[in-house]
Protein backbone atom coordinates (compact mmCIF):
# COMPACT_ATOMS: atom_id res chain seq x y z
CA UNK A 1 0.00 0.00 0.00
CA UNK A 2 1.74 3.26 -1.09
CA UNK A 3 1.08 6.61 0.83
CA UNK A 4 -1.24 8.82 0.15
CA UNK A 5 -0.32 12.00 -2.22
CA UNK A 6 -2.19 15.15 -2.86
CA UNK A 7 -3.85 13.20 -5.45
CA UNK A 8 -5.41 10.09 -3.78
CA UNK A 9 -6.01 12.61 -0.84
CA UNK A 10 -8.40 15.17 -2.97
CA UNK A 11 -10.37 12.24 -3.89
CA UNK A 12 -11.70 11.31 -0.33
CA UNK A 13 -14.83 11.97 1.21
CA UNK A 14 -15.60 12.04 4.67
CA UNK A 15 -17.51 8.75 4.57
CA UNK A 16 -14.89 6.94 2.78
CA UNK A 17 -12.11 8.30 4.91
CA UNK A 18 -14.33 7.21 7.99
CA UNK A 19 -14.30 3.84 6.15
CA UNK A 20 -10.73 3.23 5.80
CA UNK A 21 -10.75 3.93 9.38
CA UNK A 22 -13.05 1.10 10.12
CA UNK A 23 -11.64 -1.43 7.72
CA UNK A 24 -8.21 -0.77 9.35
CA UNK A 25 -9.73 -1.59 12.01
CA UNK A 26 -11.33 -4.95 11.01
CA UNK A 27 -7.79 -5.66 9.74
CA UNK A 28 -6.47 -4.96 13.01
CA UNK A 29 -8.60 -7.49 14.97
CA UNK A 30 -8.51 -10.38 12.58
CA UNK A 31 -4.57 -9.94 12.60
CA UNK A 32 -3.91 -8.84 9.73
CA UNK A 33 -2.13 -6.15 8.34
CA UNK A 34 -2.37 -4.43 4.77
CA UNK A 35 0.68 -4.66 2.53
CA UNK A 36 3.14 -1.98 2.33
CA UNK A 37 6.85 -0.73 2.95
CA UNK A 38 7.07 1.47 5.47
CA UNK A 39 10.64 2.48 4.42
CA UNK A 40 8.77 3.17 0.79
CA UNK A 41 6.50 5.46 2.59
CA UNK A 42 9.27 7.06 4.69
CA UNK A 43 10.65 8.36 0.94
CA UNK A 44 6.93 8.83 -0.63
CA UNK A 45 6.32 11.38 2.27
CA UNK A 46 9.61 13.00 2.54
CA UNK A 47 8.57 15.89 0.03
CA UNK A 48 5.20 16.26 1.63
CA UNK A 49 2.26 14.73 3.90
CA UNK A 50 -1.48 14.14 2.94
CA UNK A 51 -3.00 12.57 5.52
CA UNK A 52 -6.89 11.30 5.66
CA UNK A 53 -7.98 11.82 9.09
CA UNK A 54 -6.46 13.39 12.78
CA UNK A 55 -7.46 10.89 15.49
CA UNK A 56 -7.25 12.74 18.76
CA UNK A 57 -6.54 9.80 22.00
CA UNK A 58 -5.44 9.09 25.24
CA UNK A 59 -1.83 8.70 25.60
CA UNK A 60 -2.51 4.81 26.43
CA UNK A 61 0.34 2.48 25.90
CA UNK A 62 -2.65 0.12 24.21
CA UNK A 63 -4.24 2.56 22.14
CA UNK A 64 -2.08 3.82 19.44
CA UNK A 65 -4.26 4.98 16.60
CA UNK A 66 -1.99 3.69 13.89
CA UNK A 67 -1.66 0.35 15.20
CA UNK A 68 -5.63 -0.24 15.81
CA UNK A 69 -6.39 1.45 12.70
CA UNK A 70 -3.77 -0.56 10.66
CA UNK A 71 -2.45 2.79 9.19
CA UNK A 72 0.96 3.78 7.52
CA UNK A 73 3.19 6.49 7.74
CA UNK A 74 1.83 10.11 6.06
CA UNK A 75 -1.68 8.51 6.82
CA UNK A 76 -3.26 9.96 10.24
CA UNK A 77 -2.39 13.08 12.01
CA UNK A 78 -2.63 11.32 15.35
CA UNK A 79 -2.99 13.69 18.76
CA UNK A 80 -2.19 12.13 22.23
CA UNK A 81 -3.11 12.89 26.03
CA UNK A 82 -4.10 11.52 28.64
CA UNK A 83 -8.09 11.66 28.86
CA UNK A 84 -7.99 12.59 25.19
CA UNK A 85 -9.63 15.71 25.71
CA UNK A 86 -8.79 19.05 24.11
CA UNK A 87 -7.55 22.52 24.71
CA UNK A 88 -6.71 25.31 22.59
CA UNK A 89 -3.52 24.01 21.59
CA UNK A 90 -5.06 20.69 20.38
CA UNK A 91 -7.70 22.67 18.83
CA UNK A 92 -5.17 24.63 16.61
CA UNK A 93 -4.18 21.61 15.72
CA UNK A 94 -6.64 20.22 14.67
CA UNK A 95 -7.31 23.51 12.49
CA UNK A 96 -4.05 22.74 10.96
CA UNK A 97 -4.63 19.29 9.65
CA UNK A 98 -8.05 19.90 8.06
CA UNK A 99 -7.96 23.62 6.93
CA UNK A 100 -4.20 23.44 5.23
CA UNK A 101 -3.19 19.41 5.62
CA UNK A 102 -6.49 18.51 4.10
CA UNK A 103 -7.58 15.70 6.48
CA UNK A 104 -11.07 14.90 6.29
CA UNK A 105 -12.55 13.51 9.34
CA UNK A 106 -11.84 14.07 12.95
CA UNK A 107 -12.46 11.24 15.44
CA UNK A 108 -12.64 11.51 19.22
CA UNK A 109 -11.22 7.96 20.69
CA UNK A 110 -11.94 7.15 23.79
CA UNK A 111 -11.14 3.78 25.56
CA UNK A 112 -12.02 1.47 28.11
CA UNK A 113 -10.58 0.78 31.64
CA UNK A 114 -8.84 4.36 30.79
CA UNK A 115 -6.40 5.48 34.05
CA UNK A 116 -7.24 9.40 33.24
CA UNK A 117 -11.04 8.83 33.89
CA UNK A 118 -10.45 6.28 36.52
CA UNK A 119 -8.23 9.03 38.33
CA UNK A 120 -11.16 11.58 37.52
CA UNK A 121 -13.34 9.33 39.58
CA UNK A 122 -10.92 9.25 42.47
CA UNK A 123 -10.26 12.55 42.61
CA UNK A 124 -6.63 11.86 42.54
CA UNK A 125 -4.22 14.52 43.21
CA UNK A 126 -0.40 14.84 42.02
CA UNK A 127 1.03 17.48 40.71
CA UNK A 128 0.01 19.13 37.38
CA UNK A 129 -2.14 15.71 36.89
CA UNK A 130 -4.47 17.42 39.44
CA UNK A 131 -5.49 20.19 37.47
CA UNK A 132 -5.23 18.10 34.45
CA UNK A 133 -7.70 15.97 35.29
CA UNK A 134 -9.92 18.79 36.29
CA UNK A 135 -10.64 18.49 32.47
CA UNK A 136 -12.61 15.46 33.01
CA UNK A 137 -14.60 15.85 36.04
CA UNK A 138 -17.20 17.59 33.39
CA UNK A 139 -17.67 13.77 32.45
CA UNK A 140 -17.84 12.19 35.81
CA UNK A 141 -20.36 14.89 36.83
CA UNK A 142 -22.44 14.21 33.43
CA UNK A 143 -23.16 10.36 34.31
CA UNK A 144 -26.04 10.50 36.48
CA UNK A 145 -26.18 7.00 37.55
CA UNK A 146 -25.47 5.36 39.89
CA UNK A 147 -26.10 7.73 42.65
CA UNK A 148 -24.68 6.11 45.36
CA UNK A 149 -21.29 7.67 45.70
CA UNK A 150 -19.60 4.70 46.39
CA UNK A 151 -20.29 3.16 43.36
CA UNK A 152 -19.03 6.14 41.15
CA UNK A 153 -14.90 5.07 41.66
CA UNK A 154 -12.73 3.24 39.76
CA UNK A 155 -13.74 -0.07 41.30
CA UNK A 156 -16.69 0.18 39.23
CA UNK A 157 -15.65 -0.75 35.30
CA UNK A 158 -19.05 -0.03 34.46
CA UNK A 159 -19.12 3.71 35.66
CA UNK A 160 -15.40 4.49 34.53
CA UNK A 161 -16.17 3.34 31.17
CA UNK A 162 -19.48 5.49 30.88
CA UNK A 163 -17.62 8.18 31.87
CA UNK A 164 -15.13 7.49 29.32
CA UNK A 165 -17.92 7.82 26.60
CA UNK A 166 -19.29 10.58 27.85
CA UNK A 167 -15.94 12.54 28.03
CA UNK A 168 -16.22 11.62 24.50
CA UNK A 169 -19.36 12.92 23.86
CA UNK A 170 -18.23 16.46 25.67
CA UNK A 171 -14.98 16.88 23.95
CA UNK A 172 -16.65 16.98 20.06
CA UNK A 173 -19.34 19.34 22.05
CA UNK A 174 -15.89 21.63 23.07
CA UNK A 175 -14.51 21.00 19.40
CA UNK A 176 -17.79 22.52 17.84
CA UNK A 177 -18.55 25.28 20.44
CA UNK A 178 -14.63 26.54 20.77
CA UNK A 179 -13.68 25.97 17.04
CA UNK A 180 -15.53 28.22 14.63
CA UNK A 181 -13.29 26.54 11.99
CA UNK A 182 -13.62 23.26 12.47
CA UNK A 183 -17.49 23.43 13.36
CA UNK A 184 -17.67 25.87 9.48
CA UNK A 185 -15.92 23.02 7.74
CA UNK A 186 -18.20 20.11 9.03
CA UNK A 187 -21.36 22.15 8.29
CA UNK A 188 -19.86 22.53 4.90
CA UNK A 189 -19.53 18.76 4.44
CA UNK A 190 -15.44 19.26 4.19
CA UNK A 191 -15.44 17.23 7.21
CA UNK A 192 -16.34 14.55 10.04
CA UNK A 193 -16.27 14.69 13.63
CA UNK A 194 -16.99 11.49 15.56
CA UNK A 195 -16.67 9.73 18.81
CA UNK A 196 -15.39 6.32 19.14
CA UNK A 197 -14.10 4.25 22.05
CA UNK A 198 -11.74 1.40 21.95
CA UNK A 199 -11.93 -1.62 23.69
CA UNK A 200 -9.14 -2.59 25.24
CA UNK A 201 -9.96 -6.58 25.69
CA UNK A 202 -10.83 -6.95 22.38
CA UNK A 203 -8.89 -4.83 19.81
CA UNK A 204 -12.41 -3.63 18.53
CA UNK A 205 -12.98 0.55 17.88
CA UNK A 206 -17.13 1.23 18.00
CA UNK A 207 -18.33 4.72 16.02
CA UNK A 208 -21.08 6.90 17.31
Amino acid sequence: MKAHTKETQATLTPEKALNFLQEGNVRFQNNLKANRNLLEQVNDTSAGQFPFATILSCIDSRVSAELVFDQGLGDIFSVRIAGNFVNEDILGSMEFACKLAGTRVIVVLGHTSCGAVKGACDNAELGNLTAMLEKIKPAVNGVVEPKDESERTSKNIDFVNEVAKKNVELTIDRIHAESPVLSEMEKAGEIKIVGAMYNVSTGAVDFY
